[in-house]
């Protein structure tokens, strides 16, 4: 099962639109997850209509329209991990101990907020927690980033961050 992980899009504040290569990835994926950040409606609908199974939630710079039609927290259950996806998981200094506390029953944690690209894993071993970054908003990384993962067997394999050019 191939996975297309991505957040923070901020369209159309920081780009005008998705990057064609991640909007090329979209359809080859079994399943997109958008942690959140979308700023419009467009992109969400332009992903569900794109994307064979799309699961996101909404982040904090995202209004009324985008927060009717998602959760704040996603849990799906894929190729045998549980999944989750959530905005925001606070400081890095401690996120590990506190995302394991806080979803003990999940494989792995999808989040964003911050733009940088993020993989790591619990102390306990037990809770993978991946942050693609940004395709269109880089801020203090040298650059925009996606995520792209293979769930085989029960377990999270090839999980690869893709630098993009940067665009408008």
């Amino acid at each position: 099962m191939r996975l297309l992980l991505m957040s923070d899009t901020h369209l159309p504040r920081r780009a005008k639109v998705l990057p064609p290569q991640l909007l090329a990835e979209v359809p080859r994926a079994d399943v997109v997850i958008h942690a959140g950040d979308w700023v419009d409606t467009a992109t969400l609908d332009l992903l569900e209509s794109r994307a064979q199974r799309l699961i996101g939630v909404y982040g904090n710079n995202d209004g009324p329209p985008l927060r009717a039609r998602l959760p704040e927290v996603a849990s799906v259950e894929l190729g045998g991990l549980r999944f989750g996806v959530v905005h925001e998981t606070g400081p890095a200094q401690g996120r590990e101990r506190r995302c394991a506390a806080r979803f003990p029953d999940l494989d792995v944690l999808v989040f964003g907020h911050s733009h940088i690209p993020w993989d790591s894993v619990s102390e306990d071993g037990r809770l993978r927690l991946l942050n693609p970054g940004s395709p269109t908003d880089r801020r203090r990384q040298p650059y925009c980033t996606y995520l792209t993962a293979d769930v085989e067997a029960g377990h999270l394999t090839g999980v690869e961050v893709h630098r993009l050019p940067r665009h408008r």
